[in-house]
């Protein structure tokens, strides 16, 4: 088996239907399993997963173990070359799979590599291509720096905006919604850090993978759809919150030991206020997110 394909869905039914749809619309001579984890859905996922899709493996969860637990899961069971990272609310093209395994055979010293990942509306996901949040990198991006000076790679230490995301590179880190990672780096570094929920394990798995001495690398020689439920929307509590308490575990772990107290405060004190900031605005979302659909050659059409 080349490829394991794992895919965490929990109550996203049409969108797991549709990102599996690509999947197996894929033109590849590499061989491929899929493993959907659903984590407890209520809606009709599990019953529609095994009608429509009776050749996938479906782990069903009997309670919602969050995206690094459940991904672990399927680690367990994979028995592919290669293990892929793929969100439910992604699409991907009929080429992905094969350029992306051919591109790790090509360069056996990386760890993990990351296609490029439009979002619904055309534009980057700039998650798909990052440097690690350094408390510097963190204030530069949170301060609007990295905005104000969009080509100076100081201030561009998280997003790397001044690099062509039409070019190929190493990274520090790729994002989880679609990370295609060496079945021999994961033996070595282990899987995601369940401390984690559902937000920055795939920073920390990163992080490892590159302390461990494999490399990373962004490479848009395909691309995919992210559609991310629809960014316009408001977000319950527990997805803000998850999201902040990701940027403090993932400094306690990695960095608190590096820098002194005052930088350490600091750091805490602004995730405590951008939180805050967060759930003020949040409330003040449209509610109205852009749709993606997919053509019958495999195309992916955005639409808003």
């Amino acid at each position: 088996m080349d490829l394991s394909i794992l895919i965490v869905n929990y109550n996203t039914c049409q969108l797991t239907v549709d990102c599996l749809r690509s999947v197996f619309a894929s033109e590849t001579g590499y061989t491929y399993e899929v493993i959907v984890i659903d984590n407890n859905s209520k809606d009709a996922s599990v019953q529609t997963l095994r009608e429509q899709f009776p050749q996938v493996k479906l782990i069903e969860n009997t309670e919602n173990t969050g995206f690094a637990k459940a991904n672990n899961q399927g680690m367990a069971v994979s028995q592919g070359r290669y293990v892929l990272l793929l969100n439910s609310d992604t699409v991907i093209q009929t080429d992905t799979i094969q350029t992306m395994v051919a591109f790790m055979d090509e360069y056996p010293s990386v760890g993990a590599s990351g296609c490029k990942i439009i979002l619904p509306d055309g534009s980057l996901d700039k998650a798909c291509k990052r440097g690690f949040p350094t408390p510097s990198a963190s204030f530069y991006y949170a301060f609007g720096l990295s905005k104000l000076f969009p080509n100076n790679p100081r201030f561009n230490q998280y997003q790397l905006g001044y690099l062509d995301p039409d070019q190929e590179y190493p990274v520090d880190c790729l994002v989880g919604a679609f990370m295609l990672v060496r079945k021999e780096t994961l033996e070595q570094v282990g899987g995601l850090d369940e401390t984690f929920f559902m937000y920055g394990e795939d920073i920390d798995w990163c992080y490892r993978i590159k302390e461990a001495g494999w490399g990373i690398h962004y490479v848009p020689r395909t691309t995919i759809v992210h559609y991310k439920g629809g960014s316009a929307r408001r977000r319950p509590f527990k997805i803000i919150y998850e999201f902040h308490r990701a940027m403090i575990l993932f400094h306690r772990k990695h960095y608190r030991k590096k820098y002194n107290i005052w930088v350490n405060g600091a750091v805490y004190a602004g995730v405590g206020v951008k939180l805050v900031l967060s759930l003020l605005t949040n409330r003040l979302k449209p509610i109205r997110p852009a749709t993606m659909s997919q053509t019958s050659s495999g195309r992916v059409e955005v639409k808003s």
